[in-house]
């Protein structure tokens, strides 16, 4: 079952948003903003940042690289746990890329020459921070126009949403 992850943009270049929001209302900010997210238990709330986003990224393996009409892109995320719970889940499963046309993609396990990917799952405690890339196999005549990230593998009730330009 795929979370619902839509919504529209209406966050100026720079400004960053922290509520909180319903997953068909995505809280909205740009690239290097942080967003207050919130998981499916009270005590699960974590600040969400896309740091960085690599178009084209290189696959660090050449078994890896993407197949003929296919790029990849790597977007790094920062998590800091500022709930009072430990944070343990699984950041690439609450991931996803929507290109300018509205497709949405998920995330591929490929690790690419931007730097450390996150492995298959985080534990974060209170107050801690998790750094990683999470790469995305995409159309190479499509062009990213946002980000966006849920807790909890997708399912939780806010959807942090970044716009590209």
């Amino acid at each position: 079952m795929t979370p619902p992850m839509s919504g529209t943009s209406s966050a100026s270049p720079g400004q960053a948003t922290s509520s909180v929001s319903t997953a068909s209302a995505p809280t909205t900010a740009s690239v290097g903003d942080t967003l207050a997210l919130s998981g499916q238990k009270p005590e699960e709330k974590v600040d969400v940042t896309v740091v960085k986003i690599v178009d084209p990224a290189t696959a660090k393996e050449a078994f890896s690289s993407p197949k003929a009409g296919t790029k990849l892109v790597a977007v790094q995320f920062r998590l800091r746990n500022t709930g009072t719970a430990v944070y343990d889940d699984s950041p690439s499963n609450g991931a996803r890329l929507v290109d300018s046309e509205g497709q949405q993609f998920t995330a591929t396990f490929t690790d690419t020459t931007a730097g450390p990917g996150f492995p298959g799952s985080v534990t974060i405690a209170p107050g801690d921070t998790a750094l990683g890339y999470i790469t995305f196999a995409i159309p190479t005549a499509s062009q990213v126009a946002k980000i966006q990230f849920a807790l909890d593998s997708g399912f939780a009730p806010s959807t942090g949403q970044w716009t590209v330009s």
